[in-house]
């Protein structure tokens, strides 16, 4: 059997951006990824493709087992009814956590295309955002601040501070994952407020601030944390491999059966 085949998406930058890089090209775009996705997911065995903006969903979606929908800067508020008085007139490709309405747009096609085919699905951080705006979610803001940091200072990769505790409700695919609860990193001031069509909360802080949802009876998790920044291994990163290898088994069947019908 093939390894499954895991589409990670990025950003898009002007090259100008990158410092004693040729000013000749500094106009531009080039696009970037963690790399520390791709090493987990290719140490958990899973085959990591970067995505660009470029590639239709659709189209992606007939060649991937799984998504990870990645980090990254704000989603625009007119995505979800939030205060676009917020917005800076700034060009995305010059300042990479500037709005960026075609990364959005893109991201938000492509989780709708994920759930639609029953595509296993990750959201980290602004992924899990996208992930509940995607399905008609809201968000929060501006998280403010408290007894639990979720905007940490600590540089990556950390395994969180003490006060950052995950509790996860039994039963849910986190539990399974993490126990009942785990101390993660956490580099957010936006969070999940009013859940889109069937996501279900299934992890929060002791403030409340959701920190895990789930999709009901889909392959469908996303954290607010980054496991791919988490100092010891986060077991999301090998759970979006084991069932995109599970998804990937299954679509291989029913392609063969449909060859041999005829």
């Amino acid at each position: 059997m093939s390894r499954p085949l895991i589409g990670v998406t990025g950003r898009r930058f002007r090259l100008g951006l990158v410092a004693g890089h040729d000013h000749r090209y500094a106009g531009r775009c080039a696009d970037s990824y963690m790399a520390d996705f791709a090493t987990r997911i290719a140490r958990a065995g899973g085959v990591p493709v970067y995505l660009s903006y470029d590639a239709a969903p659709a189209d992606a979606a007939d060649w991937l087992s799984g998504v990870v929908i990645t980090g990254g800067q704000d989603v625009h508020p007119a995505r979800w009814g939030g205060d676009t008085a917020v917005v800076r007139d700034v060009d995305p490709r010059t300042d990479p956590m500037a709005h960026d309405p075609e990364r959005d747009a893109y991201e938000i096609a492509l989780v709708r295309e994920a759930v639609r085919r029953g595509t296993p699905v990750l959201g980290v951080c602004r992924g899990m955002q996208i992930v509940n705006v995607a399905l008609g979610g809201t968000l929060v803001a501006d998280l403010p601040p408290g007894a639990v940091r979720h905007l940490s200072p600590e540089s990556a990769p950390s395994d969180g501070t003490p006060d950052h505790v995950v509790t996860f409700e039994p039963g849910s695919i986190a539990a399974e994952l993490f126990g009942a609860r785990a101390v993660t990193n956490s580099w957010h001031h936006q969070a999940v407020d009013r859940c889109g069509a069937g996501l279900l909360v299934t992890g929060r802080t002791s403030d409340g601030v959701a920190e895990a949802v789930e999709l009901a009876d889909a392959p469908l998790l996303a954290v607010q944390w980054h496991p791919e920044w988490m100092a010891s291994t986060d077991p999301a990163l090998t759970w979006i491999v084991r069932v995109s290898a599970r998804h990937l088994a299954r679509t291989t069947t029913i392609d063969h059966e449909e060859q041999v019908r005829t």
